[in-house]
């Protein structure tokens, strides 16, 4: 039996298992499961491979789509250059890290932008943050990466000081953070709200609920608002793909 899987910790949000799972049914693929693996600290990742000897791919999400990286072999172009990997392929003793999140993230974006759309605040520094700064930057949307304490070294700015004047000169706002996320559904991200208008687009990564505080707030203003379900499939079907040995 061929196995895939998902790595990260929690996984009670994840919705892969039941997508793969249902995917494997409806395609008629006899020889292969899709399994979840929990695991809470990345030293855990080595032992889970050698454990399981059928695993062929992986998928990878939070914590673990930077912390992996120094277990693989190696990286493809676009995973090196993001520094965040969320598929692994597995062949001939050779772990391989890809980054489909900005495959799905990009394909999801794209279509939705309208012209006034050039500028962006990303919410979040982490994984999922490098691989939508990597989108950003291939199409030309300036952006600033918005961080919750001096401690990060990475963010442009902090919360507090996204102002009307920064909010109506970015009008993308993506958030890359858990913020929203079931179970804890209440939270969003701390931007001044009363400041969006119907000139804004709110991308939230979430996708679990289907509309988050977040995504509630923009719309109230008369904000585009989108969640990260169809990205979600367009990196899960891309994940096959390299599984498969299709992409390369």
């Amino acid at each position: 039996m061929r196995i895939f899987g998902l790595i990260g910790y929690p996984l009670g949000h994840s919705f892969s298992k039941i997508f793969f799972t249902q995917k494997f049914i409806d395609e008629k693929i006899l020889d292969a499961k899709f399994e979840l693996f929990p695991i809470e600290s990345i030293k855990d990742f080595s032992l889970l491979i050698s454990n399981n000897s059928g695993i062929e791919g992986l998928a990878v999400t939070k914590p673990h789509k930077e912390t992996v990286i120094p277990y693989l072999t190696r990286l493809d172009e676009a995973a090196a250059m993001i520094g965040a990997v969320n598929c692994i392929v597995i062949k001939n003793g050779e772990l391989i890290g890809h980054n489909t999140d900005v495959i799905g993230f990009e394909k999801s974006l794209l279509p939705l932008l309208q012209s006034h759309h050039k500028k962006a605040l990303v919410l979040g520094t982490g994984g999922a943050s490098k691989g939508v700064q990597y989108v950003l930057k291939k199409n030309k949307i300036d952006f600033l990466t918005v961080s919750r304490s001096q401690s990060s070294t990475q963010g442009d700015i902090l919360y507090e000081q996204i102002d009307e004047k920064m909010i109506n000169d970015f009008s993308l706002i993506i958030n890359t953070t858990p913020v929203g996320m079931t179970p804890d559904e209440e939270g969003c991200p701390d931007i001044p709200y009363q400041h969006i208008s119907d000139k804004h687009f709110l991308y939230d990564l979430i996708y679990k609920p289907e509309e988050t505080e977040f995504m509630k707030k923009g719309k109230a203003k008369g904000a585009l608002v989108k969640n990260g379900h169809d990205m979600f499939l367009i990196q899960a079907e891309a994940n096959w793909l390299y599984w498969q040995g299709i992409m390369s």
